[in-house]
């Protein structure tokens, strides 16, 4: 299942995700999940060499356990719920993981995008790959990941399409809004540019420049599915 996509740490993460949906929704559930995890490895193969590139931002090559459970815990949760508590639980399920896959697919697909970024708050170009940034390609990207994962999950039974894409699209851009306002944005005074990691790519100490101490790509990825789960549920019929 790692098949170069997970490190360690999140294979065991992914193992333990797969266990606790695979017991709660059976193979149903299963099927929901591989359609946010088989595209969102496929995608992540996509222009390796450019987004290796990409030295400002925060994590990059294989997942790690953290970035694992920021996007498949929380519908792991609802899983577990589904066996108590029924529906809703259900589609909560499904809207995480939409959630989950609207985001990677846009963030996969916008990061190769021939046009600039732009921040989803005033549309100033910010550099590619860079938190809070939208572009074209990956807004329908976005759309496009929600669908699949709202079709399949429609497909198993699990809950209705449109509950599942809306929740799907409203996480992914929950998680814009988030990466654009309270996610850490450090500045590295060595090279003179933004970045999200401490220290810089190049070893020197970063130091705040816009956002909360501790609010990573993982914290605003879990705010995102736990968005996603939170729609799901109410609009769920």
């Amino acid at each position: 299942m790692r098949a170069g996509a997970l490190d360690r740490s999140g294979a065991l993460a992914a193992f333990a995700i797969g266990a606790i949906v695979f017991a709660a929704l059976g193979w149903a559930g299963a099927a929901v999940l591989f359609a946010f995890f088989v595209p969102a490895t496929l995608l992540s193969r996509l222009g390796k060499r450019r987004k290796r590139a990409l030295v400002d931002v925060g994590k990059t090559g294989p997942r790690d356990a953290l970035q694992v459970l920021a996007n498949g815990g929380i519908a792991a949760v609802c899983a577990a719920g589904a066996v108590v508590f029924g529906k809703p639980w259900n589609a909560a399920f499904a809207g995480a993981f939409a959630a989950a896959a609207a985001d990677t697919w846009g963030t996969e697909i916008g990061t190769l995008a021939k046009q600039r970024a732009r921040s989803i708050l005033n549309g100033q170009p910010i550099p590619t790959g860079m938190s809070g940034g939208v572009t074209a390609a990956g807004t329908l990207a976005e759309i496009a990941g929600a669908a699949v994962v709202a079709l399949v999950t429609f497909g198993t039974g699990i809950a209705a399409i449109v509950p599942v894409a809306v929740a799907g699209i409203t996480g992914a851009t929950l998680d814009s809004i988030l990466g654009a306002t309270v996610q850490e944005l450090r500045y590295c005074p060595h090279c003179e540019r933004s970045c999200e990691t401490d220290p810089h790519v190049c070893g020197t100490p970063t130091y705040l420049r816009r956002g909360r101490h501790a609010i990573s790509n993982d914290a605003v990825n879990l705010a995102a599915t736990c968005c996603g789960a939170l729609v799901a549920a109410l609009l769920s019929p």
